[in-house]
């Protein structure tokens, strides 16, 4: 009870200092309690394929809410507790033992994890509706879905977000007992001894985890990397990487950029640049929201755009034909299609090639069926209007007994014995006639018609022989589509209308992962600042009393809360180029012709307004503690 009532004591005379821990925890708590209850929901709710892919984006989202808090709570914890060394030199001084620190600091941190935990789940539940609802509205959920009334989402937000708290106050704790009184009291004011050996491996553990995952991916399953899981959770182990490193990796990055200021400015950026390296743990603590907001937005955002380009990039490097003709509506009646076909078939100097959906599922040798799309093909009309990238055979060797598959599927020997089952569930075994490069799976099953029952004609490809009127064909072949009303568009038109890029559910989906993310970054970056800045107060009335005036001392703090903020979206914008570049080679080394996309306008965005946010709240921290005397301050 004597430890409680000294941590009770503690928290009351630094509740100033103590406050953005507690936000921070609560605003973090409360992120994962909203996206666990309605991953709890979707869950919950019958519906089976309607909801899978709601239930998949959920997941990831909570998960992804989780780490931001996981990230940026410990990081502000362990600040608040580092800016204390002080006060622990004084308790030991007074007669305390180290381990009577560690545990009146531990002591102090579950009090305050409790809390703030209990104040994000109530205000996690208060929010979930707002989550529904929007998914509701964005047609992600189907109507009537409503929150229920699961407790499993709150205990597992609360116990972690009492378990975060604990962690990151645990370290902290204790190094500070492990000081002696004089040394915590002669390095109260200095950044001294941030990298610990313990940061040191646990951020070059980490840095070397995602190395041997990306390079086992890039040898063994390339096309992992272009999965949204792998993209998603493979920036974590980066992002905690450079937050365990930044006292290293900050300091070049601070030189960098204040290379030029501090040459153009007399004393400001000089002193902004000294300022922001000697306080590592503060500069630290700021550049954590930054680094994680800038670096989630640009791999999520710059991989869904990578993705979406490469995929149109293979289909354009695949797509031979000059027009394609499509349907008027899928309830075109076949004997219509056929005509339309035959119809396309005599118009001189053009080859055809009628394609049309199915499904097919491949009989593994446990008796497993794999279900998958697949395509109906005439072999001499898809050799000629596709260039599909064939390892194996021919596919002009396609008939009603073979069949065109990926190398992924694992039969990659012409000839080779298929199992599978037809889309009426018929079974019968087809012999492997092609094998083609696994690619980004838009390089599916090809099987003859006979092999597709009830498959539907959606398209016709078209292809001009050599030297033909290339104008005068598209006329024929309009006039001989026109009877059946069916669309005429050529090969540029059609593939600007099939871009995967147009896709609206995975942007939503990317936005229901980054938004409350970036939402909660936000404010814990305005959190810290203020925290940061406010507990600064003797530092900046000896700034007063060496004759700074009181604007110039609010523009050093301002001018370095920016620079601090830039610093994290420069780590975070490295973190994302190194993702983007292992997505990059991994489509090499799957042979598609992808072009380099940068998401500079999201990364922009996002890095410009944590800018305005660290600004202003710097500013108004500074001069509000800057509000008494100076010497006031100072005797304090």
């Amino acid at each position: 009870m004597g430890m409680v009532r000294i941590a009770i004591t503690s928290l009351k005379t630094r509740w100033t200092s103590l406050v953005g821990a507690f936000v921070a925890l609560a605003l973090g708590v409360a992120m994962t309690a909203v996206m666990l209850l309605g991953l709890a929901t979707a869950v919950g709710a019958p519906g089976g394929e309607a909801l899978v892919s709601l239930v998949a984006a959920l997941g990831t989202a909570g998960g992804v809410s989780a780490f931001v808090s996981a990230f940026v709570v410990a990081s502000t914890f362990s600040y608040a507790v580092a800016q204390r060394r002080r006060e622990f030199g004084l308790l030991r001084l007074a007669g305390a033992t180290r381990a009577q620190v560690r545990r009146s600091v531990l002591t102090e941190a579950l009090l305050l994890g409790a809390a703030a935990s209990a104040a994000g789940c109530a205000l996690g539940r208060l929010a979930a509706p707002g989550l529904v609802r929007w998914l509701v509205e964005a047609g992600m959920a189907p109507p009537g879905f409503v929150p229920g009334q699961q407790a499993w989402p709150l205990h597992a937000a609360f116990w972690s977000g009492l378990l975060v708290t604990l962690s990151g106050v645990a370290v902290a704790a204790r190094r500070a007992g492990r000081a002696g009184p004089l040394d915590a009291l002669r390095v109260a004011d200095l950044d001294t001894g941030v990298m610990t050996s313990g940061r040191w491996l646990w951020g070059l553990g980490l840095l070397l985890t995602a190395a041997v995952l990306t390079g086992t991916a890039l040898v063994t399953d390339p096309a992992d990397l272009l999965h949204r899981k792998t993209y998603t959770t493979q920036p974590m182990l980066l992002i905690s990487a450079c937050g365990l490193l930044a006292p290293v990796l900050a300091r070049p990055v601070i030189r960098a950029l204040t290379w030029l200021p501090a040459r153009l400015t007399r004393y400001t950026g000089r002193l902004v640049r000294e300022n922001a390296t000697a306080a590592l743990r503060r500069s630290g603590a700021i550049a954590a929201p930054v680094l994680i907001a800038v670096a989630l937005t640009g791999s999520l955002a710059g991989a869904l755009d990578t993705v979406s380009a490469a995929r149109t990039a293979e289909a354009d490097a695949r797509t031979a034909a000059d027009l394609v003709v499509v349907p008027g509506t899928t309830a075109t009646p076949a004997p219509t299609l056929a005509a339309l076909t035959e119809a396309l078939r005599a118009v001189p100097d053009v080859t055809v090639s009628p394609s049309g959906p199915t499904t097919l599922a491949l009989v593994e040798p446990d008796g497993i069926a794999v279900g998958s799309e697949a395509r109906t093909a005439d072999p001499a009309g898809l050799a000629a209007v596709a260039r599909l990238p064939v390892t194996a055979g021919s596919v002009t060797a396609l008939d009603d007994d073979g069949i065109v598959l990926p190398a992924g599927w694992g039969r990659t020997t012409v000839g080779e014995p298929v199992p599978v089952i037809r889309a009426d569930g018929s079974r019968t075994t087809l012999r492997v006639a092609a094998v083609l490069r696994d690619g980004l799976g838009d390089n599916g099953l090809y099987v003859t018609a006979r092999n597709a029952p009830g498959a539907r004609v959606d398209r016709i490809e078209v292809r001009f022989a050599p030297g033909t009127d290339r104008a005068a064909a598209t006329t024929r072949v309009r006039a001989a589509a026109g009877p059946s009303g069916a669309t005429v568009r050529t090969r540029d038109d059609w593939l600007t209308a099939t871009a995967p890029a147009t896709g609206r559910i995975a942007w939503l989906r990317t936005v229901l992962v980054l938004g409350l993310a970036l939402v909660y970054t936000g404010l814990a970056l305005a959190n810290t600042v203020v925290m940061a800045t406010a507990d600064r107060r003797r530092e900046l009335a000896l700034w007063r009393l060496a004759g700074a005036t009181r604007a110039q001392v609010v523009r050093l703090a301002t001018a370095e809360s920016a620079l601090v903020a830039a610093v994290g979206a420069v780590l975070g914008c490295a973190v994302a180029a190194v993702q983007l570049a292992a997505m990059r080679t991994g489509l090499a080394l799957l042979g598609v012709p992808a072009p380099w996309v940068v998401p500079w306008r999201p990364v922009g965005l996002v890095a410009g307004v944590c800018l305005l946010v660290a600004v202003p709240c710097a500013a108004s921290a500074a001069a509000w503690a800057l509000r008494h005397r100076p010497v006031s301050a100072v005797v304090r």
